[in-house]
This record gives C-alpha cells, sequence and structure tokens, in this order.
C-alpha cells in the first residue's frame, strides 16, 4: 500500500499529553482546522475543560483518562478513538516531563520513572498506533527533542530520555519500510520552548530552574506537528537553536563539552529559591494546564529556520528572488554612480 496522508480536516488525530504546553496548543490548533480529536492526559478535570471547549466551538473531541506508563491505559486511548470514530489517522506521542538536577543527585527510582512516561510511554503509544495504522496507513509523530541528539548537563535523565526516544523511533521507521508499511514516521526535535514543561519538572537544585536561550513559542511546535500529520517528514528540528546545538555536538563534541560547562549550569537556574520538590508531575498529575510557562526572555514566536525546512522549495524562493533582487539594485545603484561620470565626459569631450 502507498503511504497517503489525509488532509488534516479529514483526519482524526491522537494526542497524549494533550492538556498543557504543545500538547494543548496543538489541539487547539488541530481542531481549529477541524481535525477530529482523541485527547488524552492523566488528569481528567483538565481533560474535560478542554474536549468541552472544542466541542462547544463546533470541532468534535473526546478525552481518555491515560498514563502513557501504563500500557493497558494506552490501549484504552486507542479503543476509545476506534469507539467514537471508527478509527484515527495519525498519532502523537507527546506526554513528557523532565528532571532538573546532576546525575548524582537524581534517585534512581526518580529516573525509573522518567523513562517510563518519556521513553516508555512512546513505545507503548508507538506499538499500539502501528498496531492499528499498519493496515490503513497514517502518520506517528513522537516528540523528542534537540537533546535527542546532544546532551546538557543539568537535565541529564531527560537528555538520556530523549536519546533512547530517537533510537527507539529511527529502528522503528526502518523496520516500517523494509516492510512496507504505509507508516509516515516522524520524530520532532524542539528547541526550549516556553510552556510550563520547568513547573512540572522534578527539581533537585536549590533554585527554581529555567529555560536556557534561545526560546520559542508552543505554536511553533504545534505548526510543525501539524504539518507532519499531513506531509511526511522523517525530523524536524523546531528552531534554529536546536539545531545549532545538535550540529555544534556532532562536529566538534569536546568544544561543545567545554562551552557546556561554562554557560548550560548558570543557564538554567534563577536567583529564585526553589518550591517544594513534591510539586511536580513525577507521578500525579500537576498544573498548571496552560499553553505558556511564562519565560520572562524573548521568546520567538516563529523560526525562519523551520519554516525553511518544512518548505524547501518556497524557500529557495525566496532566496533567489531576494538575490534577483540585490543584483537589480545593485546594477540600478551602478547605473546612478555612472550617469554623472558619463555626461562630465560628453560636456568635455
Amino acid at each position: 500500500m502507498k503511504l497517503i496522508l489525509k488532509p488534516l480536516e479529514t483526519q482524526v488525530v491522537v494526542i497524549t499529553g494533550a492538556t498543557s504546553g504543545i500538547g494543548l496548543v496543538t489541539a487547539r490548533r488541530a481542531a481549529a482546522k477541524r481535525a477530529r480529536l482523541v485527547l488524552a492526559s492523566r488528569n481528567e478535570g483538565a481533560l474535560k475543560f478542554l474536549a468541552d471547549e472544542i466541542n462547544d466551538a463546533g470541532g468534535e473531541a473526546v478525552h481518555a483518562v491515560a498514563d502513557v506508563a501504563n500500557e493497558e491505559d494506552v490501549r484504552r486511548i486507542a479503543a476509545t478513538a476506534r469507539q467514537r470514530f471508527g478509527a484515527f489517522d495519525t498519532w502523537v506521542n507527546n506526554a513528557g516531563v523532565s528532571i532538573y538536577g546532576n546525575l548524582t543527585d537524581v534517585s534512581l527510582v526518580d529516573h525509573r520513572r522518567l523513562f517510563e512516561t518519556n521513553y516508555w510511554g512512546v513505545v507503548h503509544g508507538s506499538l499500539v498506533a502501528v498496531e492499528h495504522l499498519r493496515q490503513r496507513g497514517g502518520a506517528l509523530i513522537n516528540i523528542g527533542s534537540a537533546l535527542s541528539d546532544r546532551a546538557i548537563p543539568v537535565q541529564g535523565a531527560y537528555c538520556a530520555s530523549k536519546h533512547a526516544v530517537k533510537g527507539f523511533t529511527d529502528a522503528l521507521r526502518m523496520e516500517l519500510e523494509h516492510e512496507e508499511i504505509p507508516i509516515s514516521v516522524t520524530l520532532i526535535k524542539p528547541a526550549a520552548i516556553d510552556t510550563p514543561y520547568k513547573d512540572h519538572a522534578k527539581n533537585y537544585l536549590t533554585v527554581e530552574p529555567q529555560n536556557p536561550p534561545p526560546v520559542y513559542a508552543p505554536e511553533v511546535v504545534a505548526e510543525a506537528i501539524l504539518y507532519c500529520a499531513e506531509n511526511p517528514e522523517r525530523d524536524v528540528f523546531v528552531g534554529a537553536g536546536g539545531k545549532g546545538i545538535s550540529v555544534a555536538g556532532h562536529y566538534a563534541p569536546e568544544i561543545t563539552d567545554k562551552v557546556m560547562e561554562w554557560t548550560m549550569f548558570g543557564l538554567q537556574q534563577t536567583d529564585e529559591p526553589a518550591r517544594n520538590p513534591e510539586h511536580n508531575a513525577l507521578y500525579q498529575p500537576s498544573g498548571p494546564y496552560a499553553e505558556r510557562g511564562g519565560y520572562e526572555g524573548h521568546v520567538s514566536e516563529s523560526s525562519l529556520y523551520t519554516k525553511a525546512s518544512l518548505h524547501p522549495l518556497i524557500a529557495g524562493g525566496l532566496l533567489l528572488a531576494g538575490a534577483g533582487l540585490a543584483y537589480f539594485a545593485f546594477r540600478e545603484s551602478g547605473n546612478g554612480h555612472h550617469a554623472p561620470n558619463q555626461e562630465l565626459a560628453e560636456r568635455t569631450s
């Protein structure tokens, strides 16, 4: 069967981690594009609120309370999709959580729990999605990170889990392609995003954590996700900052290590005393259920790099057009400079 992804307005889209940050923005934007939605997270109250919001606005959404660390919960998400809509076309594995602190300080229990959500949640969702989509085709979109390629200090457990997600996703893609199963498998790799991410994380630091710049809006990630629901893409960096970290780590790993050591400890810490470390979403749902995290620095509302990577022909056309305008401007400028000299030569000849 040939891989063909349907227009979003005809799709049923499953989104895990749908009640906060990237998942919340993606759900609202997908609803605005007339996709039918299956929303999943651990918090039933937030899910009902979001589903009611979408349905009251004329959309179609159903919710399933699920902890992605539990395979049976994930199977219940798929069952909810089949019961309400008969099938689904795109599955987005978005649920995730982080831990701030040196690896030597993080308990093994917490480390394992993070992997249960970030890695095993993706495994459960991917295998359930493939089981359903192998006959009808569709898109599987896993949310990794720029840190899937390049680790940073202070969030070592998170980096390790996202490296694992990348390895799993890349291997699964090859296996499905080898079997000619019509499923597009995409890894989205966001840079730092202004979401409640740090508020949900467990914090071992003595101060409140923060995102290292550059920081992008969650809408930039949502647009990349929805683009990949309609267009097969292998992987997508969201934000040039994330791509830069990956490239630096690949071509100059030791220099990048040193730069990270000099900068990343300070850039991820504020001057505010740490709140109660038990206020986190590692083991149970935790607010705020919001799109943004209130980052105090500059937040980029778009990424020219990401747009160019997803639309290379348009980007190439714009570059050629820009080069053409620059050329004609240069010629015009040159003609203007030579005209007075020509007139002077004619008058003196």
